[in-house]
């Protein structure tokens, strides 16, 4: 905004004193020709009476030498018997056009201007007397006031400039002010105020803002606090139901509602915490997925076991380091893991595979039930076919779009669903990104030159498709895993 004020006033102000400043300029030059020809003629009109009294050759001269022109060898007098005294500049044919139009005129030469006065004498005759004006009196002192009215109008210009960049200036302060307080409370900072200056405008919005920031900050204590009671009462019935599973005994159905309650404990106690803590900048909170993939399954194995699912992990063998919190991870597996329970008939097989990439983690839950009829509606928030709230994919979702990956749900070769949940990885690896899958490859199979491609990756992680289109649309989706050199691809019989 300062620079196109600036702009703007150095546009205007010059429009303007250029629309000035050029009329001065050819007004001044005529001035000065006026003020040239307007001497010339007074230095003539000093030479008529002494025509009027006598056409005497000497006195006529004495008279020339006594006046200023006359003295520069710049007047001449034309008598009609005599001939011409003085050094002449006009020729024969231009004096006798001046005789016939008997006034005064002027005759334009290649170095100057020639001032005609014609003199009436006795007995009708008329005498010319001739004075010239040389070019460089024509424009005398010219150039001097050019250059001062373009310093007038240079001066002006900045003037309106420096004027403009410093009004410019204070209202990009108070803008540059509001954005740094709308960017403080985005990072969490609900104490983040502004001080109302700049235009009334500007001034009115800082107002405006403060108030609705103060608002937000009492709201947000309050909802705060209103978790945070929530949540402490939850501690009674959570410890009297953890005294009664301690009651239950051995076996693994007793160690499972245990478990249960104790890691229900632990995410009420976060909820405290983050309620208490209030917004936290999470950039640099990260956490490793093998890990988190391992524990929770320790817990939704329990459950597999005793509703009778196979089910398999693959991948699980080196870290995998994302750029999430460790809560927001589990919570996200916990959704996806979750659908699978509550939406296929107990027995229905499940795989968990943790893909390794360069930059890129992916996390792919799929199962042979039914599978999901809408994917695209299924990742909506609050969008739910099976009498569930309809948050959990919608958390993993954001969880995943927090790193800059995204989710994915289709139907896998289990026949079910797959969930897939791609986590960008930092700092992003050091060789370029590489992912197979059928929908990546139908874009670049074109530039690859063998015609049958087999990736080996953990297991698990393999497969191998004819260069079809209608083969790749329904190929399994796969991921070499870094470090390149760690990996055979065979094209055409050969090792690469």
């Amino acid at each position: 905004m300062r620079r196109s004020l600036v702009l703007v006033a150095l546009a205007a102000t010059s429009m303007v004193a250029l629309a000035f400043l050029i009329p001065l300029a050819l007004l001044v030059q005529e001035l000065a020709e006026d003020r040239a020809l307007a001497e010339a003629q007074r230095q003539a009109n000093a030479l008529t009476p002494a025509l009027v009294i006598t056409t005497e050759t000497n006195a006529i001269r004495q008279a020339i030498v006594s006046t200023r022109f006359g003295s520069e060898q710049r007047l001449a007098v034309h008598l009609p018997d005599k001939g011409t005294l003085g050094g002449s500049r006009i020729n024969k044919d231009q004096l006798a056009a001046a005789k016939k139009v008997a006034r005064a005129a002027t005759v334009r030469t290649p170095d100057g201007v020639v001032y005609l006065q014609p003199v009436a004498l006795n007995l009708g005759r008329v005498a010319i007397v001739e004075a010239y004006v040389p070019s460089a009196d024509l424009t005398k002192g010219v150039t001097k006031t050019w250059w001062a009215l373009g310093g007038v109008a240079i001066g002006l210009v900045a003037a309106s400039v420096f004027v403009a960049d410093r009004m410019g200036a204070r209202s990009v302060k108070a803008a540059t002010a509001l954005a740094e307080g709308a960017q403080a409370m985005g990072r969490g900072d609900l104490s983040a105020r502004v001080a109302p200056s700049g235009p009334p405008e500007l001034k009115a919005v800082g107002g405006a803002f403060n108030a609705m920031a103060e608002r937000v900050h009492h709201l947000v204590t309050a909802e705060r606090e209103v978790v945070a009671d929530l949540s402490h009462r939850l501690r009674t019935p959570l410890t009297a139901l953890l005294l009664d599973a301690e009651t239950l005994g051995a076996g693994s159905g007793a160690e499972r509602i245990r478990q249960a309650v104790r890691g229900l404990e632990r995410e009420v106690d976060e909820i405290i915490r983050t309620a208490r803590s209030g917004l936290s900048d999470s950039d640099g909170a990260s956490s490793d997925a093998t890990e988190v993939v391992r524990d929770r399954l320790v817990f939704w194995s329990a459950l597999a076991d005793d509703q009778e699912r196979p089910w398999t992990v693959r991948g699980t063998d080196r870290p995998a380091h994302v750029p999430l919190p460790r809560t927001d991870l589990t919570t996200a597996l916990d959704a996806m893991l979750g659908n699978v329970f509550r939406h296929t008939p107990e027995g229905t097989r499940f795989a968990v595979t943790l893909f390794h990439q360069a930059d890129m983690v992916a996390l792919v839950v799929e199962d042979a039930g039914p599978g999901i009829e809408n994917s695209e509606v299924a990742v909506l928030r609050g969008a739910s076919g099976g009498g569930s709230t309809g948050l959990g994919l919608d958390i993993a979702r954001r969880a995943a779009e927090a790193t800059g990956g995204s989710l994915r749900v289709d139907r896998g070769p289990l026949g079910g669903a797959r969930v897939q949940l791609r986590l960008r990885r930092t700092p992003p690896g050091v060789w370029s990104r590489i992912v197979l899958s059928g929908h990546h490859l139908r874009h670049s199979w074109p530039q690859m030159a063998p015609r049958r491609l087999v990736v080996v990756t953990p297991p698990g992680a393999s497969g191998s498709w004819d260069r079809n289109p209608d083969a790749l649309r329904r190929a399994p989706a796969v991921a070499l895993s870094a470090p390149l050199p760690h990996h055979r691809f065979r094209a055409g019989g050969r090792n690469r």
